[in-house]
This record gives C-alpha cells, structure tokens and sequence, in this order.
C-alpha cells in the first residue's frame, strides 16, 4: 500500500498540471476575443471619424462657394462705388482710364475669388485624405481583431493539446513506476 501513495500524488500532480494547461488555454483565447472586440470597437470610430470627414470636406466646398459668392458681390459692389464716384466727376465711366480702373478691379477680385474657392478645395482634399486613412486603418483593425481571434483560438488548441501530451506521458510514467514496483516485490 505505500508503493501506492507516491502514484496517486504523481497522479494529483498530474491532473492538477493538466488542469491549468488547459485553464491556461481558455484565458488565452478569452483574452484574445477582448482584443478583437477592442479592434473591431476601434474601427467602427474609425469609420465614424471618417464620415465625419467627408461631411466637413463637403462642408469646406460649400462654405467656400458661400465666401467667393459673397466676395463676387463685394467686389462688384465695389466696381459699382468706383463707377459712381467716376460718373459724380463727369467723366464718362464706359471710356479710357475709367474702363481700365474697373477693369483692375474686376481682375484682382476675381483672383482673390479664385484663391477662396482654391483654398476650399484644398481644405475638402485635405478631409477627404483624412477620411481614406481613417477607412484604410479601420481595416487594418479589423484585420487584427481577425489575427488575434485566431491566435487565441491557436493557443487554446496548443494548450488542449499540451494537456493530452501531459496526460499520455504521465499516464506512462505512472504505470512505468507501477510495474516497476510490482517488479521489484517479486
């Protein structure tokens, strides 16, 4: 009967191994399904961020359109001005110097006009860079919440496996010692 303490220790021990391996395993892939819920967490906001810039790139064009259209009325408002204050001196605003004051007028307002819409669209391309890098890491997360489910499905197999190693060989060693104490009593 004494023979028989040590196998049943080894046994405990054994079974206690294999039931940590295997405890082991379950926290792995839990773990890993956290992190996956945390990247695919992380790419849904990044597609909101991304739609969130694509309304401001849309926002930027219109606000833009707003401001040269604001800026046109200016500066034909001014042209106006400048017409009446050459007309009150008698002069004839259609001839000459008069034309060519307006003329400079509508020229200059008209390539600050287009530098507001220029700036506008860069403004809208810069948001709409943004939005594409947004989309391209929300896949990327996406990709890496799939990479980690996987591993942690991976490790909870290698530990299964680990625990059936743990068992086979142990079960060995138990009946190696068991025959090998009945072979020595005899």
């Amino acid at each position: 009967m004494p023979a028989v303490i040590p196998l049943i220790i080894m046994g405990v021990g054994m079974a206690i191994s294999a039931w940590q391996q295997h405890k082991a395993g379950q926290a792995a892939e839990e773990a890993a399904k956290h992190a996956a819920e945390s990247s695919n967490s992380q790419a849904d906001l990044s597609i909101y961020n991304s739609r969130v810039a694509e309304i401001q790139a849309t926002d930027a064009i219109q606000r833009g359109a707003e401001e040269e259209s604001r800026f046109r009325t200016s500066v034909r408002g001014t042209i106006g001005t400048q017409r009446a204050g050459i007309a009150a001196g008698n002069i004839d605003v259609s001839y000459g110097s008069a034309v060519d004051v307006q003329a400079d007028a509508a020229y200059l307002g008209e390539l600050d006009a287009l530098t507001i819409r220029t700036n506008a669209t860069r403004e809208a391309w810069g948001f709409k860079v943004e939005a594409e890098d947004l989309r391209k890491r929300a896949d990327i997360m996406r990709r890496e919440g799939s990479n980690q489910l996987a591993a942690g499905q991976v490790a909870r197999s290698a530990s299964n496996y680990a625990v059936a190693g743990s068992l086979i060989g142990g079960a060995g060693s138990l009946l190696q010692q068991r025959y090998g104490f009945q072979n020595a009593r005899r």
